[in-house]
């Protein structure tokens, strides 16, 4: 698991060069991440076997992963925010507290005006109020926040990676 991200895989500070059958697979499963290795590997220019292999190469070093996107909305979740944390003392601390409560989609150390930005998703302003008020300002070492409401997603990609 990566420390940081969650992620399971390597740190994300290792690089590992894609060739451009690897860019074509990953390509194929943004689009479609149930696509068979039998539908993938004539897509790409390859064997079943050479498609599994580099499928679970890409996803052991932590390059890829093939998971389900669901819908907030249809969830039940309509109150979505951005969290700017300052914090005083440390930031990795801090950071890993935010990432223990469920709302937490994201959770990033930045530099710049603040120290962590964190997604969550509530199922309402009174929620949102609760998580903010009474769980993250109480973290040792959060000096402020700064709530920036999400009324719309205008864009969601995920094409890293392929260009």
């Amino acid at each position: 698991m990566n420390e940081l991200t969650g992620a399971p895989g390597r740190s994300t500070s290792e690089v590992f060069p894609l060739d451009e059958k690897d860019r074509a697979i990953i390509t194929e499963l943004q689009v479609d991440g149930r696509m068979s290795y039998a539908d993938l590997a004539p897509r790409v220019g390859l064997s079943q076997a050479a498609v599994r292999q580099r499928v679970n190469r890409l996803i052991g070093r932590g390059v890829m992963q093939v998971v389900a996107v669901t819908d907030p909305l249809s969830l039940g979740l309509s109150t979505q925010a951005m969290v700017g944390i300052s914090v005083s003392g440390d930031v990795r601390a801090v950071a890993a507290a935010v990432s223990e409560c469920r709302e937490a989609e994201y959770v990033l150390i930045t530099a710049g005006r603040y120290d962590v930005l964190a997604e969550v998703l509530c199922e309402d302003s009174e929620a949102l109020l609760s998580l903010v008020n009474d769980r993250i300002r109480s973290i040792d070492g959060v000096a402020s926040t700064e709530v920036f409401s999400i009324l719309k997603m205008e864009k969601m990609t995920f094409s890293w990676g392929t260009g």
